[in-house]
């Protein structure tokens, strides 16, 4: 299968801790995950990616230069299609509904559940498989 998830952090030990969490899933090759570890790069990243292979997107909020909430509705833009589901530290009402008016799916907050990102990534993945 030939989906990719993105995902963007500032914080390097965050792709160590995906890359840990999904082992299993990148290693029999069920979806590959890409780190962006700024704004910018996620743009790069989201531009190159072409066809329906960008199934999910993650994007911290706050971010040195450009943060994630910026970001957002750029990669709405260059990708509508493309869910993207904000993560922060800070998981007050006013985030959340400046999160989810630029166009967040959902918001979670760190420390990330990440049985919480597993099923919402099982879900994308079924309903990707029902229409392929």
């Amino acid at each position: 299968m030939n989906v990719l998830i993105l995902v963007v952090d500032d914080e390097p030990d965050v792709t160590e801790l995906f890359r840990q969490q999904f082992r299993r899933d990148l290693r029999v090759g069920r979806f590959e995950i890409a780190f962006a570890h700024s704004a910018a790069e996620a743009l790069q990243r989201i531009q190159a990616t072409a066809g329906p292979t960008l199934l999910l997107m993650f994007s911290d909020i706050n971010m040195p230069g450009m943060t994630g909430l910026e970001l957002l509705p750029l990669a709405r833009a260059a990708r509508p299609e493309v869910p993207v589901i904000m993560i922060t530290a800070y998981g007050d009402a006013e985030t959340r509904r400046q999160a989810e008016a630029a166009g967040a799916v959902g918001v979670i907050t760190k420390p990330i559940d990440f049985a919480l990102l597993k099923a919402e990534i099982e879900q994308r993945l079924a309903a990707r498989a029902g229409t392929a």
